[in-house]
Parts: C-alpha cells; sequence; structure tokens
C-alpha cells in the first residue's frame, strides 16, 4: 500500500471532468445531470439538465460550454457510455472522436476507481443534497433554473479549503483555445502511412486487416513504426488509438 497522493492539473482548462449525476424522476420522463468540471479550480463549467444520455445530447449541450469557456487540453470521463463502450480494447465513441477532433486528448478513469474522478464525485453528491432535491417531479425547465441558480452559488459564494479557502470563480479562467465551428485539418507526418478506416472499422496495411473501432469509420489514420519489429502504432489528429502487430493480426 502506497500513501494516497491528491492529484489536481497544474492550471485551469488542463483538464476537465465530465459525467452523468444518477437521473431522477422529471414530471416526464427522467431528469439526467451531465456536469462538466474543471479540476485544477473545480469551477463548475456546466450543469444540463438532459431528458437522455445520448452522445448527440451530450454534444449539443457540451458545445454550449466550450462557445462560452473555449477548450480544455484534455478531458476525463468514466468508461460507459456515451464516451466509452465498456470495451478493453475498442473504448472509443463517435462522441469521442468528436472531442479529438477538436484536438482535446482523451482519458478514461480506471474501470472499479471512481475515486479517478474524484472531485466530481465529490461535487456530484453536494449537487445531490443541495439542489437535485429541488427538482424531484419537476419539468426538466425547472430543473435547469435550479442548476442554474445553485451553479452561482457554488463557483462564485463557497470558499474551498483545497483552494485555500477561495472560491473557484476566483482560481479559473477562460480557456485561450477558443471553439471552432469547423474541424482543424488532420495533418499527418510526411513518413506516416494514411489508411481510411472502412466498414466495421477495420484498416488494410501490408496485405493484413485490422481493428481500430467502428468510432472511427470514414476517418482517416496514420500509422507509424516502433522500435519493436513487427509493431506499429496508430494515430488520430495526433492522439495514439491503438498498436497492430503485423505478426498475429491484432
Amino acid at each position: 500500500h502506497t500513501a494516497w497522493k491528491r492529484f489536481q492539473a497544474q492550471a485551469p482548462n488542463d483538464l476537465w471532468q465530465m459525467d452523468f449525476k444518477g437521473d431522477f424522476a422529471a414530471r416526464e420522463g427522467r431528469c439526467h445531470p451531465l456536469t462538466v468540471l474543471d479540476d485544477h479550480s473545480r469551477y463548475c463549467l456546466g450543469i444540463a439538465a438532459c431528458p437522455n444520455e445520448r452522445g448527440q445530447t451530450v454534444q449539443q449541450r457540451l458545445t454550449l460550454v466550450f462557445r462560452t469557456y473555449g477548450l480544455p487540453l484534455a478531458m476525463i470521463m468514466d468508461n460507459g457510455p456515451p464516451w466509452g463502450n465498456d470495451a478493453m480494447y475498442y473504448p472509443y465513441t463517435r462522441f469521442t472522436v468528436w472531442l479529438m477532433k477538436l484536438g482535446i486528448d482523451i482519458r478514461h478513469s480506471r474501470p472499479c476507481h471512481p475515486q479517478t474522478m474524484g472531485k466530481d464525485e465529490r461535487f456530484h453528491r453536494t449537487l445531490k443534497a443541495e439542489a437535485i432535491a429541488q427538482c424531484l417531479y419537476s419539468p426538466i425547465e425547472r430543473c435547469q433554473e435550479v442548476f442554474d441558480d445553485w451553479r452561482v452559488v457554488y463557483n462564485m459564494q463557497r470558499p474551498h479549503e483545497s483552494l485555500n479557502m477561495r472560491t473557484p470563480a476566483c482560481v479559473y479562467s477562460i480557456s485561450r483555445r477558443s471553439f471552432p465551428e469547423r474541424f482543424p485539418d488532420n495533418e499527418y507526418s510526411p513518413g506516416d502511412a494514411i489508411r481510411k478506416v472502412f466498414d466495421k472499422g477495420f484498416i488494410s496495411f501490408k496485405n493484413k486487416e485490422f481493428r481500430i473501432g467502428k468510432a472511427f469509420e470514414g476517418e482517416r489514420v496514420a500509422i507509424r513504426p516502433t522500435k519493436t519489429d513487427g509493431y506499429f502504432e496508430i494515430f488520430f489528429y495526433g492522439q495514439h488509438i491503438a498498436t497492430i502487430n503485423l505478426t498475429n493480426n491484432t
């Protein structure tokens, strides 16, 4: 056993945590609170009262956050949908591919280790006790109003011991990386072997087929050799997404 050590990103927007708080009964259907938290400052960038947990819904809500605060360098999420598929070998989804095309480094928490996203977990407990309790069986629109009001209190009025009794708003600053309305070009090095991911997430390389993941269907990836004979690394928008082995087609 080793002593537990608190982790904190070095600066605002170095790392954002994102997760769904457990859903609850609304007037019509269920409300799924989507939360986005800056790891360094604990600043809550958004709480969205969502009617579901689909990737398209999250993308719409997150786009509003990006347009307001800019882009982070990295985001960490758990391993479930819509940002993971619980598969060890193919953890990416169309939603995380969208984030990667924006230049955001994707990280997933360790399976069965909720402490990896401890700040968001702690934030969720406070959110449930102080805001969600007011929203039960309310319309989704009313839930959003409660979340917006509570977020102001959390960010601007409540000091945090971990921030030397400062508020998150005193520590946070908006990202210098603005949200692009179109994706930047996917540029690869001259020595890269470029392949298009075809049906069911496969690529063809040296007369063999390798599965990269269905999330990348239709996208272009770069293949680069490693120092180990027969092994090649796969990159997408500058991020390493897989390693293939020519000796056994994995």
